[in-house]
């Protein structure tokens, strides 16, 4: 990680890369990148219930709205687009959803990676979720897509740069490192 704070009207500048994940007792190698990050207020409020509970109706049944805008009807339920209600996204897995990851127009996240359209763990992001959410000062200037590979760089031009414990991270594992 490499930091270069806020001074003389200068903004804040954070590199951060995750290149390894310990998994069944082992490190692995892995190449990430960026796709969308969200203020801790943001991923709690995502998991907050649209609505008030009904006299009998399970808490967990109740819909409430990913980051990025895609509906989650229930624990369990399916994910519904935010821009075509009749479109199924994925489903609710307890703690997150699997979906495919999509494209929203006029951003530059990617959709399926190397033919890979299979349902990905998206936690509380929507399926087409790509940016910054919640932290309006923040920008995302390299993902970590392109060269250098895996080096995230985070900017702020009015404050210093501080990832606060609950921010949620939305990372993509290059295919290439994951095998």
């Amino acid at each position: 990680m490499q930091v270069t704070p806020a001074a003389n009207g200068a903004g804040a500048r954070m590199s951060i890369q995750f290149d390894k994940l310990y998994f069944a007792g082992q490190w692995i190698p892995v190449t990430t990148n960026l796709r969308a990050i969200a203020g801790f207020m943001t991923a709690i409020e995502s998991g907050a219930p649209d609505e008030a509970p009904a006299e009998g109706a399970p808490y967990t049944w109740l819909p409430t709205t990913q980051i990025g805008g895609d509906s989650v009807y229930g624990m369990w339920g399916p994910v519904m687009s935010w821009d075509d209600a009749s479109e199924v996204v994925g489903r609710s897995v307890g703690d997150g959803v699997l979906a495919r990851p999509k494209v929203r127009e006029g951003t530059s996240c990617r959709g399926e990676l190397e033919g890979n359209d299979k349902p990905q763990a998206l936690w509380v992001f929507s399926t087409d979720a790509c940016g910054a959410y919640g932290i309006e000062h923040l920008n995302i200037v390299h993902a970590g897509r392109t060269h250098p590979v895996g080096t995230i760089v985070l900017v702020s031009e009015t404050h210093n740069v501080k990832l606060r414990n609950g921010d949620g991270l939305l990372l993509r594992v290059d295919p290439v490192s994951a095998n």
